[in-house]
């Protein structure tokens, strides 16, 4: 399916590795100008040789904290005329509520919550002008099946959620859709981490902490970048249109929710 992005430009936020790199690919891969991002210089320069050899499209590098005022600037020079955004961002570390002081639930907001919305804002106008936009939030399963340690990263992408749900509505008139990726266990170097951690502080084996997580997925597997790439792609479409709004779980089943 020729998914009618070929020559759009599409901005992905902290797209060196993971779920925002498999954007990033995907949208090169339909042909896309693909600006990404990362604050680690030789990952992202890779992930932009790799990206560019793969697909054939333009992909310029921006190293820049997206969190960051002045790193917000430089993404959005480099892009020029934004057609798609995805909003990534990772999130606050696991963290007992009762820990989490004014500072660590202001930068927890700051990064999932008022950084997307910032650049929405920047882009969104530019977007109704030329009648086509596509803004894809990154978020996480866990807005809609909150984690015990991830208040404060449920929380603020809920308030992001709940913000640009009602701007999705503003906006559908002139073909600009607003949706959300909710990721589950995906084979990233987040999880990886995660997991680590866990395996630390209960001295179980990552090994045993992995085989519990995939046994609670009904998929019995992680997900992959590229096929949560593949779905970013798609809500990219010219096709997509007419979704928006919308939260949508990439997670194996593993949400016990109706269909």
């Amino acid at each position: 399916m020729d998914l009618g992005i070929a020559g759009r430009t599409a901005l992905v936020c902290a797209s060196s590795q993971g779920l925002g790199r498999g954007c990033a690919a995907a949208l090169a891969k339909e042909g896309a100008r693909v600006i990404i991002n990362g604050r680690d210089e030789a990952r992202l320069e890779q992930a932009a040789r790799t990206i560019a050899a793969e697909s054939g499209a333009e992909v310029i590098p921006v190293v820049a904290d997206v969190g960051t005022d002045q790193g917000r600037a430089a993404l959005l020079a480099a892009a020029g005329e934004v057609d798609i955004l995805v909003n990534n961002n990772g999130g606050p570390p696991a963290a007992d509520f009762l820990k989490l002081d004014h500072d660590k639930l202001l930068a927890g907001v700051e990064a999932n919550m008022l950084t997307p919305i910032l650049l929405a804002q920047a882009v969104i106008p530019g977007m109704v002008e030329r009648r086509f936009g596509r803004i894809v939030n990154i978020t996480s399963s866990s807005v809609k099946m909150p984690l015990p340690g991830l208040d404060l990263s449920s929380g603020a992408r809920l308030g992001l959620t709940g913000f640009l749900a009602g701007v999705a509505r503003q906006i559908a008139y002139a073909n600009v859709t607003v949706n959300a990726l909710l990721p589950g266990a995906f084979d990233t170097a987040r999880i990886t981490a995660m997991t680590a951690e866990r395996a630390a502080k209960t001295g179980v084996t990552p090994e045993e902490i992995s085989g519990q997580r995939l046994q609670s997925i009904p998929a019995k597997r992680l997900g992959k970048p590229e096929e949560f790439g593949a779905a970013c792609a798609f809500l990219c479409s010219v096709h997509a249109g007419y979704i928006t709004g919308q939260s949508i779980l990439l997670d194996g089943g593993a949400f016990p929710g109706v269909l």
